[in-house]
């Protein structure tokens, strides 16, 4: 099957979109298919797998290449939609590089599937400037090219409580209109989407590691935490107030020299991290082989987000690698193997802290959580079987 996957990051910069986006297409042709990747890029790209978009030149929102302008988007994926004679579209994102596959794919009659990565109504809140001027114009122009109409969302909720969010909140069910099956990695997120009216088929399919990754990884180690030994933590991540780095930073000034923290990404927050200062080395972004490395020689991962992340590819990496992690968000309980991690008491700084002290008077707690994310690797592996078999049944549908 001939298969395009566009979205609107990718590598070179990070994130779990990337990463998820990036295994997918290597397992998709590991299976045999002929996938193409579509995506904004800064120049041409050196991987013929990987066509660059047109983007805009002076607007880098949170540092990522725009997709820009819809018009010069959409014409450059019909006629690499033709060319590269593509049979079905899978989206990644919401923003233009994504309008601009929805805008081709139906001149050109082409299904299209989409996967919902996470919230785009937390993100723009803390991601974009002036958020309630900016989710206004944003919704604009998305509805320029997927009708909203009759679309409505109601107040009920705590996610659904301000203007900005409920505006990105019609955003994403008219994303879902717009395809004739949406994928999401996780069933906590799968329920909102549905409780919000979405009516397209939903199917909760996890995220994975592509093959290469976990050839680099190898065989993963059991963690040993000795008593009186510092514990090394890792945070992995784009430096943004959804991700909540500074939970992490400030429970490790409590903590001292019971812990070592590093984290990788880079990100608006950094400078406030950095004032932050204590027992915390922040790296920045770095080759995704660096963090890898980091994660193996870790005693523990910690996903300090709440109510954002829908399926951290991190948690997947640190499942990979034998690390536990340590959580905040009750939601992603589903990512990590029953065993191989801990949530904590509460989602602030205080949870963090006790938690970690916790393992700190139970080490042998941390490492029965490393066996179990050795015993369970394999579920951090991509898989394609769901994917190819809603690819087959929407072309089949025309």
């Amino acid at each position: 099957m001939r298969i395009a996957l566009v979205t609107d990051y990718y590598p070179p910069t990070l994130g779990g979109v990337q990463t998820a986006v990036k295994a997918l297409a290597e397992a998709l042709a590991a299976a045999g298919h002929e996938v193409t990747v579509f995506c904004p890029l800064a120049g041409p790209s050196d991987d013929a797998g990987v066509v660059a978009l047109p983007v805009a030149r002076w607007f880098r929102p949170d540092g990522y290449p725009f997709a820009w302008s819809p018009r010069r988007v959409a014409d450059r994926l019909r006629r690499e939609f033709v060319d590269r004679r593509i049979e079905v579209v899978h989206t990644h994102s919401e923003m233009f590089a994504a309008l601009g596959a929805i805008t081709a794919a139906r001149s050109l009659g082409l299904p299209v599937v989409h996967t919902m990565h996470g919230r785009v109504d937390v993100y723009t809140a803390h991601a974009l400037p002036l958020p309630a001027v900016t989710t206004a114009l944003l919704g604009a122009l998305h509805a320029r090219h997927v009708s909203r109409r009759g679309l409505r969302v109601e107040p009920g909720t705590p996610y659904t409580a301000t203007v900005s969010a409920r505006r990105m909140w019609r955003l994403m069910l008219a994303q879902s209109r717009a395809s004739a099956h949406v994928f999401v990695p996780s069933a906590h997120f799968a329920r909102k989407l549905v409780a919000q009216g979405v009516t397209t088929p939903v199917s909760v399919s996890s995220n994975g590691l592509e093959p290469s990754v976990l050839a680099a990884i190898g065989e993963p180690a059991p963690r040993l935490l000795v008593p009186g030994e510092t514990v090394t933590v890792v945070w992995v991540g784009r430096l943004s107030r959804e991700k909540r780095p500074a939970a992490l930073v400030e429970a490790a000034l409590r903590l001292g020299s019971a812990v070592r923290v590093d984290v990788y990404g880079d990100g608006p927050e950094r400078r406030a991290l950095e004032r932050l200062g204590g027992p915390v080395t922040l790296h920045g972004a770095v080759p995704h082989a660096e963090v890898l490395a980091a994660m193996r020689r870790s005693h523990l991962l910690v996903s300090s987000s709440v109510d954002f992340d829908n399926q951290p590819m991190v948690m997947l990496e640190a499942m990979a690698t034998g690390l536990p992690v340590l959580y905040c968000d009750p939601d992603l309980a589903e990512v990590v193997p029953p065993g191989g991690g801990f949530v904590t008491p509460t989602p602030d700084v205080d949870g963090i802290v006790d938690e970690v002290r916790r393992l700190v008077r139970e080490p042998d707690a941390l490492g029965a959580a490393s066996a179990v994310m050795v015993a369970e690797r394999d579920r951090a592996a991509q898989h394609v079987d769901d994917a190819v078999e809603v690819y087959a049944r929407v072309v089949a549908r025309g």
